[in-house]
């Protein structure tokens, strides 16, 4: 299953994850949850959530093979996540500024924090 994930990271262009297939299995494998969407076999879509099952659910990864992308793999590896965590008080996600993407996660029930005018976020990159 490793080569299929890097391949997918690949698909989608995220080459900062694949350049280094043994750290991106690792982070795969160290997640609190993943879940997978196959087609005709083929790993067609994945989701990761880094947890503490209590306070926080971090979203880290929600990838679809292009050709894949509007087809509903997107939502359902969402839900599924959400579901999962639904307990928890917060989830995260980051994302690239792109229109299509800030229309699927507020389609998902997210909310732009550039819209919120009381939380604020810092990050080391």
């Amino acid at each position: 299953m490793s080569e299929e994930i890097v391949a997918l990271y690949n698909a989608v262009g995220w080459s900062a994850y694949s350049h280094d297939p043994d750290s991106l299995i690792r982070a795969v494998e160290n997640s609190a949850f993943v879940v997978v969407a196959r087609h005709g076999g083929e790993l067609v879509g994945l989701a990761r959530c880094v947890s503490d099952d209590v306070s926080i659910c971090y979203l880290q990864d929600i990838l679809v093979r292009p050709i894949h992308q509007r087809s509903g793999v997107g939502s359902e590896l969402f839900r599924r996540c959400a579901e999962r965590f639904s307990h928890v008080r917060t989830l995260v996600l980051m994302t690239d500024d792109e229109p299509r993407q800030e229309s699927f996660y507020t389609s998902m029930g997210l909310q732009n924090l550039a819209d919120n005018q009381t939380l604020r976020v810092f990050l080391k990159n």
